[in-house]
């Protein structure tokens, strides 16, 4: 395996988490992960891949090429500033690799906690991708460390690596699918072996992952944005459950599937479709951009109210603002303007200089605002900080009255399946009543797109309760596993410190 590369630039991650969420308090992205089996092109295509990408996660990115041996490279930072340039095919050689970026949901901003990671195993190297969070990892570390495990990460996703380097099975797909056995929690995975790619998804399909085709190259992606971005075809969704084994067979690539697990009923994340995944991609057959533009629209039936102009909070509420322009019949315009050249880093230390920060992001369009009434449409609230900054810029810019809507359900519980987002006592509709929240926010008027809405946009009748359709615990409180890490006894706190006080340390 090659030396790891030094990070060159990367402006580090502040000391206080809660920091994280004061210039831009949006849910943070999970990771993305990315493979190509058998081009001569392997490495360059995945760059590129995670390029696609990268709205998924921007602390840091990983790629892991073969050639006969590994080569491996991990980065604190943006895929662009590390792997771009002709050197790539020299640094990575191979046709075979798999990549990722990461936003930290499990372990801390530092080195060697990127992926993706990487072993020697008894049966030869293995690298390993994982896009999700892993909800039964503490109990996992704390059993396999007394076992005499050896970690060299705070991640939850070793825990996957120890759980296949312990197992005895005689095949690497055995020892593979015996570990996910053991774990709980989402995931979707794509791993690298001597001869090999393996990928799997979590049995309710929590996390997206799909297969596509490149002149005769399996390509597995987080998204089919990704495959777009290097003019690979799509084949189909990787099911809920399935392992997906590719190897060469008479000078071509073969891909089997198992099925290790019992069927159940799938339940995709439904956060997917209202933020994070690309608009341009399709997640288990439903188009996210049309998905957001009815969101808006059934925002609009519910919640309509009498103005001038509809503005998106860009860039995740405008599908959603097209369609509330759409169905109300109000002129939609480009209110406020963002500037996409200022990094998610950006952290200053004093206050009064902070509170800028989202001034660096947006500015508001004053001849399309002034003396208008404004409807301001963004994807979801989380803390309301930023919503607060900007209903004062849309004042400031000459609005007569401004009115909040939001084209996702209230979010009131925490996730744990690889979405970082802030506990319970910090998120705004957690803790105050919907009329709190308009004064807070200094709105005429707030709304909220209903949970039935919400199952209407994405084309179910109703929400099945009991048995719902999609992941929707943000908004429910309804967690389609069990959480072992995140019980309120005192172990766990302690457990979670002291990851904190390891990680730093560095």
């Amino acid at each position: 395996m090659t030396a790891e590369r030094p990070s060159l630039r990367f402006q580090t991650a502040p000391a206080d988490p809660a920091d994280k969420w004061e210039f831009d308090d949006k849910p943070r992205e999970e990771c993305g992960v990315f493979g190509v089996f058998g081009s001569e092109d392997a490495s360059v295509l995945t760059a590129l891949g995670l390029h696609g990408l990268q709205h998924r996660g921007q602390e840091g990115c990983g790629i892991v090429s073969y050639d006969g041996r590994f080569h491996h490279e991990r980065y604190l930072g943006l895929v662009g500033d590390h792997f771009s340039g002709a050197d790539m095919p020299k640094r990575l050689p191979g046709n075979s690799a798999i990549g990722h970026t990461r936003y930290a949901t499990s372990g801390g901003t530092i080195l060697r906690n990127v992926q993706p990671l990487f072993a020697d195993l008894a049966l030869g190297g293995f690298a390993l991708a994982h896009n999700g969070n892993l909800t039964n990892a503490r109990d996992l570390r704390e059993r396999l460390v007394e076992g005499g495990a050896i970690f060299q990460s705070t991640s939850d996703t070793e825990c996957i690596l120890q759980l296949i380097a312990k197992s005895r099975k005689g095949k690497v797909v055995d020892r593979f699918v015996e570990a996910l056995h053991q774990i709980q929690g989402a995931y979707a995975l794509i791993c690298l072996t001597t001869n090999m790619m393996i990928a799997a998804r979590d049995p309710i399909g929590i996390r997206p992952l799909v297969l596509g085709d490149r002149d005769g190259a399996p390509i597995l992606a987080s998204e089919t944005c990704a495959l777009d971005m290097i003019g690979a075809k799509f084949v189909r969704s990787v099911e809920p459950g399935e392992v997906v084994v590719i190897s060469r067979v008479n000078g071509k690539a073969h891909i089997e599937s198992h099925f290790p697990f019992p069927r159940r009923e799938a339940r995709p994340c439904i956060f997917e479709f209202v933020y994070f995944a690309r608009p341009d991609s399709v997640i288990d057959g439903r188009s996210v951009y049309a998905i957001r533009k009815r969101m808006g629209r059934m925002l609009a039936q519910e919640t309509g109210v009498e103005a001038d102009v509809v503005v998106p909070v860009p860039d995740s509420g405008v599908p959603a603002a097209m369609g509330f322009a759409a169905a109300s019949g109000i002129p939609y315009e480009l209110g406020i303007i963002r500037n996409h050249y200022v990094g998610r880093t950006f952290i200053q230390p004093k206050q009064e200089i902070r509170a800028l920060g989202v001034r660096l992001k947006h500015s508001a369009n004053r001849d399309v605002i002034a003396g208008k009434r404004v409807v301001l449409v963004d994807d979801s609230i989380v803390r309301g900080t930023t919503s607060q900054k900007i209903v004062q810029m849309v004042r400031e810019a000459g609005a007569k009255e401004v009115h909040f809507r939001s084209a996702s359900p209230p979010i009131k519980h925490p996730d744990f399946y690889g979405i970082d987002m802030p506990s319970v006592d910090q998120l705004m509709a957690a803790q105050m009543t919907l009329e709190e929240m308009r004064k807070s926010l200094g709105v005429e008027s707030l709304g909220f797109l209903s949970v039935d809405g919400l199952y209407a946009a994405m084309g179910e009748e109703k929400r099945n309760v009991g048995n719902p359709q999609f992941t929707d615990h943000a908004f429910t409180g309804e967690y389609p596993t069990p959480l072992l890490d995140h019980s309120t006894d005192r172990s766990s706190r302690d457990y979670q410190l002291s990851l904190l006080a390891e990680e730093a340390a560095e």
